[in-house]
């Protein structure tokens, strides 16, 4: 099995994975890619109403070949109840 890395991006910091995973499949590097995108909106929020996120899948030679991104926004739209404006 390939060993691959998996480079995870916070906005523009970078955090590059140095050790990898060995992956069976096209689709095992898609589904941990994917799922590593809400985990690590929940180690951040609350810190503003847009961020970024995005993974990064590297081969032992250094060359992407597999991305994912989630961009995550939020807003007001309304009043809260009770509060003042």
């Amino acid at each position: 099995m390939p060993r691959l890395f998996f480079d995870t991006y916070d906005q523009d910091k970078l955090s590059k994975d140095e050790e990898g995973i060995e992956c069976s499949s096209r689709s095992d590097v898609q589904r941990r890619a994917v799922d590593a995108l809400p985990d690590m909106a929940r180690e951040v929020l609350p810190d503003g109403p847009n961020h970024d996120f995005r993974v990064e899948v590297r081969n032992g030679r250094g060359d992407v070949i597999f991305q994912a991104s989630l961009n995550l926004r939020s807003e007001w739209t309304g009043d809260f109840p009770g509060s003042e404006s």
